[in-house]
Order: C-alpha cells, then structure tokens, then sequence
C-alpha cells in the first residue's frame, strides 16, 4: 500500500489538498483514508459491500479518518444518482474496479459529468495494440471482485481493457491521459508490487486523466 500511495496518491498532493473527493469501489476505505491524510476537505466512499465498510472502524481515529465518509451501494447506481443530485467533486478515484466491471465508457461518461478536474484510475489492462476490452469470468463470492448481480451468483464476468482502450475512451470524452510510469521504482522495491511488472497477456497499470 505505502508503494502504490507513492505512485497513485503522493505526486497529486497539489490537487488533492482542500479537494472534495469521490473514491469508487473504496473496499474497507483504505485509498479515502489516504485521500483525505493527502489533504483532501471532504472524502465520500461508496462501497458495495457493508461488511468491508465496517472494517473502517478499526481505523486509527483522527482529523483524517473524519473527514472519510463511506456510503454502501453499488456504483452503477449510486454515481448516476449523484449526478442527478447534482453532487461535484474535484478528484475521482478509480482504484482496482475498473478491470471488474464492464461498463467502463458509461461509467467514464457518468464520472465526467461530477465535473473532476482529476481522474486517478488504476486497474489491469491487456497487453494488446488493439482497443479491446477482453471479457473474462472471475469468481463473485470473492469480497475483492466483482458483485454479484443476482443472489446466489457465484460466477460472473468483468471486462479488462487494453491501454489503447483506455486512451480511446478517455480521449473521446475530453480527457488528456497520463500513464504513470511504474518504471521507476527500482527492483529490489517491487515485492508486493509485483502486478505491475507482470509479463504476459494482462499487467497492471495506472493513469491519470484531466479535462482538457
């Protein structure tokens, strides 16, 4: 967690600090937590499932952890709401949903109209020159994949797209994209970071899009 904050969160500070932040998929509210010790005003979670959102309280109470709120739903649902609330943020994380979905273009198109000034999306993404996005099955009893869309479902599918993909549908809604270069973290400090070293058909990958 300390490497990927050093990467996802610590070189946006400057756009972070006294920002109303959105943070999608927020698990047990890690990355808010991080948002708001980053700076941010005010940091709303949105978090599928209850019993991630109730780890929360563990967490080490402060001036940062109050400026965390977490709300339970799931985000295919709860960003058009906010939108038709007319709610606006100034950051919007994307962190780890984004390859368990497979709305990614309704949901980029929905984001947009929060009005961020910065997207931070992290997520796999296939190695392919094309602008794919290869649907795969992956199992929903696990509390860190996809929900179910029905109960009792133990199998779905998400759609990973490729970073071409990821240009395409950023660059159509009037974003610039930044791809983060995990390059730069030497070798002897990737253990636990290892994902986005991966080779193969799928690695992981961040950016980070601005309106232009």
């Amino acid at each position: 967690m300390e490497r990927r904050q050093a990467f996802l969160i610590d070189p946006y500070r400057g756009e972070i600090e006294g920002a109303r932040v959105l943070d999608l998929a927020s698990h047990d509210g890690r990355w808010p937590y991080a948002f708001a010790e980053a700076g941010a005003r005010e940091v709303i979670g949105i978090e599928g499932r209850q019993d991630l959102i109730d780890e929360f309280a563990t967490f080490p109470e402060s001036a940062i952890k109050a400026r965390v709120s977490l709300r339970q739903g799931d985000i295919n649902d709860a960003v058009p709401e906010m939108v038709a609330a007319g709610e606006r943020f100034d950051v919007i994380g994307v962190l780890g949903i984004f390859y368990h979905i497979t709305t990614h273009y309704l949901l980029l198109s929905q984001i947009r109209a929060l009005e961020p000034r910065l997207i931070l999306i992290d997520s796999e993404f296939m190695n392919h020159d094309n602008a794919m996005i290869q649907l795969v099955q992956e199992d929903a009893t696990r509390d860190m994949n996809t929900l179910p869309y029905y109960p009792g479902q133990t199998a779905t599918v998400k759609g990973v797209p490729s970073r071409r993909a990821m240009d395409v549908m950023a660059t159509s809604l009037g974003y610039s994209i930044e791809w983060i270069d995990w390059g730069k973290l030497h070798r002897r400090e990737r253990t636990g970071v290892k994902d986005y070293y991966r080779e193969g058909p799928m690695t992981r990958a961040s950016c980070a899009l601005r309106p232009v």
